[in-house]
């Protein structure tokens, strides 16, 4: 089962200081996500990466890339 996409709605009335601590809190929620996951993410990365660049036999190289 596909997820369904996700949007994110961003009040336009906040002021600096509040859009600051939303993206302080993701600084945080970030870091945090990397120590405890990040040999895990950067392993799932280099194969998702690896596997991207493989082309299968016959098929022509996406010229995107």
């Amino acid at each position: 089962m596909t997820p369904l996409p996700l949007s994110v709605l961003i009040p336009t009335e906040w002021t600096p200081e509040q859009a600051l601590a939303v993206l302080e809190l993701l600084n945080d929620l970030r870091d945090a996500l990397w120590a405890l996951h990040g040999d895990r993410i950067q392993d799932h990365l280099k194969h998702h990466l690896q596997s991207a660049n493989t082309i299968v036999p016959g098929e022509q190289p996406d010229p995107a890339f």
